[in-house]
């Protein structure tokens, strides 16, 4: 398991999204996913963040909020993770979006996220985002591409969906 850190910027209608494309054996491959990525040693959430995005962008962060931590199971096709999941609504300097070696950035409605190519469980947290839900505790795990459990807080939101 490693940490990592992933952010939408947030510019009031719409998020900066990442659509990897760049890197060969990618496993977010042609998927489009917030900025972010791995800490190093001895970072804290907050520096990882700061420099990833800086590293991706161009900009540096004046304002963000923290607003959960994701935990990734795998049936072993790629290694666990927990993920320190921030929005921010503030930052200085250009946007370099040429520069970005991880894929293409681009500003997307928030109202057409779902019509991207993205991970099922990413759809989850960026429903609790737009719902403005108080930090929380989401587990997923996957086999492959396919969402086999989803937790928040505890509760089984897979079950809950096939009940309904």
């Amino acid at each position: 398991m490693h940490n990592s850190t992933l952010c939408y910027l947030d510019n009031g209608r719409e998020y900066l999204m990442l659509h990897r494309v760049k890197k060969a054996h990618d496993v977010n491959h042609d998927k489009w996913i917030g900025v972010g990525g791995k800490f190093e040693e001895n970072e804290t959430p907050d520096e990882c963040l700061i420099r990833e995005v800086r590293e991706e962008t161009g900009v540096t962060l004046t304002s963000w909020t923290f607003r959960g931590v994701v935990t990734f199971l795998t049936d072993g096709e790629w290694d666990g993770e927990y993920m320190y999941l921030f929005t921010a609504d503030a930052w200085e300097g250009t946007l370099r979006a040429a520069d970005c070696t991880e894929g293409d950035l681009e500003w997307v409605p928030k109202d057409r996220l779902t019509e991207l190519p993205m991970w099922q469980g990413d759809l989850i947290f960026l429903n609790l985002l737009a719902e403005g839900a108080a930090p929380f505790l989401l587990t997923l795990e996957y086999t492959g591409d396919r969402l086999i459990r989803a937790e928040l807080n505890g509760k089984n939101l897979l079950q809950r969906d096939m009940e309904e």
